[in-house]
């Protein structure tokens, strides 16, 4: 559940009864009007009709220059309700709004996320050097390259084309760092990389594309859903810097075969992850408020998810055709 304070004119009071009852909002109070005419309502809604509710008002508000909605956590809430609604609203979608800012903070190129960023590619490339699993594990548990591409595919739900900017940029310099790190590492200690955590990721199998995929929807569908807690194992799952690690090595080492075998699993990686969780928003009904905002991006939609289901086909292409870097896999 959520505490709502709406700020409105005084005439839109039927309105803020209107929606409240659409929404089955409860404990709806109105304050004393100010010399504005602006007055505040307070509700309790659930998550549930969270979105719906942030949507009705937005159409209200209109021209009403100091209106505002804000929303506010509830930490516990007596009489206790029932197991059933309970149930409901622990299950039901988070509303887009606060999917939005932690996509923000996803997008943002700040000295936090460069910190992780370098850490987590020298943890990813001694890791990858050594053999050693739980070290890479450790850097794909950070994951710094997951959520920007996650933030990619929200803001093309939504039609945001400033996060949409943001967070291309962010995976790029996230890609450029982790990319580049590791291939200064192997030109300057110039030495033979053959451990089997590097080899492995410089070969692509069929059943690479349905993990990436299915890593995708997980990520998206964790964040819709609010369940954080899983986002760990989906982190590992969909981890996009031991492949672009391996690339960098690689490239730096001079092994150009092994490099283009990385660079197709990490490619994969991105654009399965990209249209499986486009896919899941839209499932999930992450679109823009507005009608106009809609129509742009249904049309967006159509580009964005036919672009990536391209790029996915002409990647399973030269995989079948080059079966140099097809490893073993449980299709054939």
């Amino acid at each position: 559940m959520k505490y709502l304070e709406v700020v409105l004119n005084e005439s839109s009071n039927e309105l803020v009864k209107k929606i409240a009852e659409n929404v089955k909002a409860k404990d709806l109070r109105f304050s004393p009007v100010d010399k504005d005419g602006m007055q505040v309502s307070r509700m309790i809604v659930s998550d549930y009709n969270l979105q719906k509710t942030i949507d009705s008002f937005c159409h209200i508000m209109g021209d009403q220059v100091t209106s505002k909605v804000m929303i506010l956590p509830i930490e516990a809430y007596l009489p206790k309700e029932s197991e059933e609604k309970e149930k409901k609203e622990n299950e039901a979608n988070a509303a887009k709004e606060t999917i939005y800012k932690e996509m923000k903070e996803n997008s943002d190129i700040n000295s936090n996320y460069i910190s992780l960023l370098v850490f987590s590619t020298i943890v990813a490339t001694i890791g990858l050097i050594h053999n050693n699993l739980a070290i890479i594990i450790g850097a794909m548990v950070i994951a710094p390259l997951l959520g920007p591409n996650i933030a990619f595919s929200f803001s093309a739900s939504i039609g945001d084309t400033k996060l949409m900017y943001s967070s291309s940029k962010t995976v790029l310099f996230g890609l450029f760092i982790s990319i580049m790190l590791p291939m200064f590492f192997a030109m300057i200690f110039n030495q033979t990389f053959d451990a089997h955590e590097l080899l492995s990721r410089t070969e692509v199998s069929y059943d690479s594309f349905i993990l990436a995929l299915a890593s995708g929807a997980a990520a998206s569908l964790s964040i819709t859903t609010g369940l954080s807690s899983v986002l760990v194992g989906v982190m590992v799952s969909a981890a996009l810097l031991p492949p672009a690690a391996v690339l960098g090595i690689m490239i730096g080492s001079g092994n150009s075969d092994l490099a283009i075998g990385a660079g197709v699993l990490l490619l994969i990686n991105i654009t399965s992850i990209n249209l499986a969780s486009k896919i899941v928003f839209f499932i999930k009904g992450i679109r823009p408020r507005l009608w106009q905002e809609k129509e742009k991006a249904k049309k967006a939609m159509i580009i964005y998810i036919s672009s990536w289901i391209i790029l996915l086909i002409i990647l399973f292409m030269y995989v079948y055709y080059n079966p140099a870097i097809l490893k073993g896999t449980f299709i054939r």
